[in-house]
């Protein structure tokens, strides 16, 4: 059976303290990819900290709530605002195209290496907003598109269950996997994975060893790590604590003892 595990750190540029985490929980723990808020308060910081970096793959966090857009167009600040009113066409996909565009060539103008693409709050699942990611990360060549297939239930058991639906919705547009392709022909089509763990307990991942039993395929395990993150305390997450959970040093004998193999997203 294939296991491979992704391990992505989310929202790096957001906060020195996210950018730090993720850098700390790839050098002395298991984090392979990150994903940058290119409309982050703290882009730049991030940017020249991840150019001493080059084997953490970095991809862009497509962000269209709560923070400020890069184009013109106003966004709601919630995603429970904005959802309502995308699906009732008051925000236009036009809109969404242009601010996502935005934020990845910013992003690819720094000269870093994009590898792949995700949304916060996971609103690139959402339908329209899907398949134009997948056809951004087409035309700029951007491989793997992170989808939500995730093991978890607990309080947010129906959010799960509906981000879950629409990521397999939604992945019905990958490709396969590199390894599986004849010739090693040049891929049109983004890839993605199987699964996602760690997105049910975003934010509260304080021991990772229980969550390995359901790699299964391709798996990203999604994590948000920090040190000492401030400003964003109305999250309510423990980014201290996930950093010490993705650098605890019985991860790498309990990965060998599954037999999964960590790889980061241009490897798929």
């Amino acid at each position: 059976m294939t296991r491979l595990l992704i391990v992505t750190a989310d929202d790096v540029g957001l906060h020195r303290g996210m950018t730090e985490g993720a850098i700390r929980a790839h050098r002395d723990g298991i984090v392979t990819a990150c994903s940058v808020v290119a409309n982050g308060a703290e882009f730049e910081d991030a940017v020249e900290r991840l150019r001493d970096q080059p084997s953490l793959e970095v991809g862009v966090h497509l962000t269209l709530v709560e923070e400020r857009p890069l184009t013109p167009m106003r966004f709601p600040r919630k995603y429970t605002s904005f959802v309502p009113l995308y699906l009732a066409r008051v925000i236009g996909i036009d809109a969404i195209e242009r601010e996502l565009r935005a934020q990845i060539e910013k992003v690819l103008a720094t000269g870093l290496t994009v590898t792949h693409l995700n949304g916060h709050q996971h609103l690139h699942l959402l339908p329209g907003i899907s398949s134009l990611v997948k056809r951004l990360a087409s035309e700029y060549l951007i491989e793997y598109v992170r989808i939500v297939n995730d093991h978890g239930s607990g309080t947010r058991g129906p959010a799960m269950r509906a981000l879950s639906f629409l990521g397999r919705r939604a992945r019905v547009w990958c490709a396969p996997p590199a390894r599986l392709r004849a010739g090693g022909d040049a891929r049109t089509t983004p890839v993605t994975n199987d699964r996602t763990i760690g997105v049910a307990n975003a934010g509260h991942l304080d021991d990772l060893v229980p969550l390995l039993d359901h790699v299964d395929g391709i798996t990203e395990l999604v994590t948000h790590p920090g040190v000492a993150v401030e400003r964003y305390d109305h999250w309510g997450y423990e980014w201290d604590a996930e950093t010490r959970a993705l650098c605890d040093p019985r991860l790498r004998g309990e990965l060998a003892a599954r037999g999964i193999e960590l790889i980061a997203p241009s490897h798929i």
